[in-house]
């Protein structure tokens, strides 16, 4: 069929006609979750409801403006199916929001039609044969997510019904794309969710898998991540019979990223208690290694001690760390304001060595902010105070036995919610 015939044979269906094509290509389109493979569908059918010699679908793509350098924009349009353009032209076709027809319809919604480009100084020349073009939103959400361009080398080759069947299409085109991106979502969300939960597995064989043993003490540890991964941590490592080393952090963040630098930390506090180092120096080394290594917005907040069961003394260095709560045997309470800065904040931090002496009955209990911080529906924090009285209910207990009744005041404070962060805890009781 000759171009004059099959222009004349378009242009001579009815209104009807038309509709049943448009029934037509959405059923076929609906059919299928290949974005490329619809639009191009969608491209290669159009034809047949209203000629055109040039003819593209541009979706757009925006960025956070913070991650974009300067002078760059953070939303550009993406050729997604094109027709009918040389190759030069699509590689000059840069437009951005607010340029050309295609620029001026993504920031307004309203479509556009032009019966002689050439008149028209909004008109940004990609292609000297176009005389006239419509161009017409595509809109999800009541957002333009893209535009629909027609040319055609003819001066008013467009007609209002035109435009109204460029305008069904185009609301079909905005489905298809918001369905296949809500399937590329869930796609992109089951393989996150894997990710998590190796990042999980691996951050749980990271944990202790049993509480440490050490004559005359009772000693518990516990992490209750609010996410797949934590971002807290708390280890314990056996130097001789009658030592143990013991951390308790809080990384900044949370997710794979805090569970990544959780990581690292750890390797780096494991290292040097094999090495021996007294715990100032220990902090000390970390803190450059961390420095070195993390985003200046990133730091870690740390408790690290090292218990002697022999001589019963906790030498420890606290970097940023939340201040351990210590209850003697005839119900004293007091919170151990020592320490410094947190780690990674500062290339040559220093940090001090400081001695903590057990008499049978006293209770040293560390934790993380999440504990603390906690809100009821008030918005009121939980605070050190409810902590210490938490800790004092179940002072006889076991120190596995003192975390679960914090974790329950917790629980009970926020009205079952629990806390919005990590929390962790580590009990060190020494026996009567």
């Amino acid at each position: 069929m000759s171009e004059q015939v099959k222009e004349a044979a378009t242009h001579g269906l009815t209104t009807i006609d038309k509709l049943r094509m448009l029934l037509d290509i959405s059923k076929k389109i609906s059919r299928s979750l290949d974005l490329q493979e619809v639009l191009n569908l969608v491209m290669d059918t159009l034809d047949s409801l209203i000629p055109y010699d040039a003819a593209g679908i541009f979706v757009l793509q925006c960025v956070d403006k913070d991650s974009v350098p300067e002078g760059e924009e953070p939303c550009v349009f993406r050729s997604e199916a094109v027709r009918g353009y040389d190759i030069d032209e699509l590689q000059d076709l840069h437009l951005k929001l607010g340029e050309g027809f295609i620029g001026n319809v993504a920031i307004s919604g309203e479509p556009i039609i032009s019966h002689d480009v050439r008149d028209n100084p909004v008109y940004v020349n990609a292609r000297d044969r176009t005389r006239s073009e419509m161009v017409a939103p595509i809109i999800s959400n009541d957002e333009v997510i893209g535009v629909f361009d027609l040319e055609s080398d003819e001066l008013s080759a467009y007609s209002e019904d035109d435009l109204q069947v460029l305008m069904m299409l185009a609301s079909q085109v905005a489905i298809i794309i918001e369905k296949v991106m809500l399937h590329e979502q869930l796609i992109e969300k089951k393989r996150l969710e894997g990710q998590l939960e190796v990042a999980r597995q691996v951050q749980l064989e990271l944990l202790p898998a049993r509480d440490p043993e050490l004559a005359g003490f009772d000693i518990s540890a516990y992490n209750f991540p609010t996410e797949e991964v934590s971002g807290d941590y708390y280890d314990w490592v056996p130097i001789y019979d009658d030592q143990i080393g013991i951390v308790i952090a809080d990384v900044s963040g949370k997710g794979i990223p805090a569970s990544l630098l959780m990581a690292f930390l750890r390797a780096s506090l494991r290292a040097a208690t094999h090495i021996g180092y007294a715990t100032h120096i220990s902090m000390a080394k970390v803190n450059y290694l961390l420095w070195e290594s993390i985003e200046r917005n990133q730091f870690v907040t740390a408790f690290y001690g090292i218990l002697d069961a022999t001589n019963r003394t906790l030498s420890y260095s606290n970097a940023g760390h939340n201040p351990p709560l210590l209850i003697n045997a005839d119900g004293k309470q007091r919170f151990i304001e020592r320490g410094g800065l947190p780690l990674g904040m500062f290339r040559d931090t220093r940090y001090h060595e400081y001695y903590q002496w057990f008499e049978p009955g006293d209770m040293l209990v560390l934790y993380t902010d999440g504990a603390t911080e906690a809100l009821n529906e008030a918005g009121e924090e939980f605070g050190k105070t409810r902590l210490a009285a938490s800790v004092s209910e179940a002072y006889e207990l076991s120190a596995r036995e003192v975390i679960s009744n914090i974790q329950k005041a917790v629980m009970d404070w926020t009205g079952g919610k629990g806390a919005t962060d990590d929390v962790t805890f580590f009990v060190i009781k020494a026996l009567k």
